[in-house]
């Protein structure tokens, strides 16, 4: 879906680098929702001469294109998801996984708050312990 989007110039201003190519690569269908460290790490094992800032400005590009979107529910750091169609997160409170959750939750905004808003979205987190970290310890 990215590598659609830039080859038919709708991102504007970006480049066709082998490293922002590379970041494309790693982000199209990527669903572990990854931090700008986790794609670094990934990508500069292939591309030596990537710099974090490369991973930093392109991801900033991508989302200022609606082409990802960046997610604040770590609180450590913020995570990119290349899936921009309307859904929800679970999030485990023990390893940090993100889960996608279809965004077919119907949810009411109360009838006094929507005359004072305009309404263009909504993200819903869920938080939980994973299988993997609810699992005993030996």
């Amino acid at each position: 879906m990215l590598k659609k989007l830039q080859q038919k110039g709708m991102i504007k201003g970006f480049k066709r680098t082998p490293q922002r190519l590379a970041i494309l690569d790693h982000l199209d269908g990527n669903k572990s929702h990854p931090s700008a460290e986790d794609i670094y790490r990934v990508v500069a094992r292939k591309n030596p001469s990537m710099s974090f800032a490369t991973v930093y400005n392109t991801l900033h590009t991508l989302v200022q294109a609606g082409a990802v979107r960046e997610l604040t529910i770590d609180p450590d750091r913020k995570r990119y998801d290349p899936d921009t169609s309307g859904h929800h997160h679970l999030i485990c409170l023990g390893c940090r996984k993100v889960v996608d959750i279809p965004g077919d939750i119907p949810v009411d905004v109360p009838r006094g708050m929507s005359n004072e808003f305009s309404i263009v979205g909504n993200h819903i987190e869920f938080y939980g312990i994973c299988s993997h970290c609810g699992k005993p310890r030996k």
